[in-house]
């Protein structure tokens, strides 16, 4: 099956995600716990964003904690598959191959006081581009964000395949800017006629004042799907997975970086919510099923 684990995994209580081993010879329990944020913006901007989090982090173990820019997707897979990335945020479409190939754990996201949380996929297009509607994107170019975004690659793509009968290279032209604000940016200033993208990225922008409401138009807007998940490397001592679960939910977000930051997001992220792989992920789960993705290691 396209959801089989890698091989060195175990996964005997059946919640989807990696056990940590049985031989406590094989934890790890590094000095230094490196954190990686998803690398959806500049990753160098959110160093000075996570430290009051971090220094949280780093009392509530007693380790160093070190920020860790990653500048792709595949490089933050790789990063923790080989050990060198102990807790991270994933975003919504990379979670599921992080899970089976790289022995994520996710246990937590952002979310409003009153525990709402999401974002939708939109398919944004620029003002005077003649598209008013998915079907007008036919013999032009589509960007898109890079193969493992849910938002920016997925699922955009299984609703132009089922909806609308529309395949990539094909009825219109992919291509793909790398990240979500790339994306935006590329709209905005008339570089692609459309493409699809997470809208909490595009607010984001827009509160930073990069790009103006008007100057982009949504003409699609999907369900909502879970944002980055939270969480640690399967293999590390449980005591030290406890402590940083501990961390995510006693951290005071108020008159923080973090608050000045995320709380501008609809619905504002206020705080870390527990969740569990099996149930948040299982609508990313369906659209990969839909589009044949594989969770093996590349």
């Amino acid at each position: 099956p396209s959801f089989a684990m890698d091989a060195r995994f175990k996964d005997a209580n059946n919640d989807m995600v990696a056990d940590a081993p049985t031989d406590p010879k094989q934890w790890i329990d590094p000095s230094t716990l490196v954190f990686a944020y998803t690398p959806v913006e500049d990753p160098a901007v959110y160093a000075p964003v996570w430290a009051p989090f971090l220094d949280h982090l780093s009392k509530v173990t007693g380790k160093k904690v070190q920020f860790f820019p990653v500048q792709s997707n595949a490089a933050q897979l790789e990063a923790m598959r080989a050990g060198r990335l102990h807790v991270s945020g994933f975003n919504t479409g990379s979670n599921p191959i992080a899970v089976n190939c790289s022995g994520f754990v996710p246990f937590a996201m952002m979310a409003s006081k009153d525990n709402r949380f999401g974002y939708e996929m939109e398919f944004i297009t620029h003002p005077g581009s003649g598209i008013e509607k998915i079907e007008d994107i036919k013999g032009k170019r589509m960007a898109f964000t890079s193969e493992t975004s849910n938002s920016g690659y997925k699922a955009p793509s299984a609703l132009m395949r089922q909806q609308f009968k529309m395949e990539a290279g094909k009825d219109f032209t992919p291509v793909f800017s790398g990240k979500h604000d790339n994306s935006v940016l590329g709209v905005a200033n008339k570089d692609y006629p459309a493409a699809a993208i997470a809208n909490s990225v595009k607010l984001r922008m827009e509160a930073r004042g990069v790009v103006k409401p008007e100057q982009t138009k949504v003409i699609y807007k999907s369900q909502s799907f879970p944002t980055t998940g939270y969480g640690h490397v399967y293999n590390l001592n449980p005591e030290l997975a406890e402590k940083i679960k501990q961390a995510f939910f006693t951290f005071k977000w108020e008159g923080t970086t973090m608050a000045a930051e995320f709380n501008k997001a609809e619905p504002p992220q206020e705080k870390f919510m527990p969740i569990t792989y099996k149930q948040h992920w299982a609508v990313v789960r369906e659209i990969d099923q839909a589009m044949s993705v594989s969770y093996a290691c590349k």
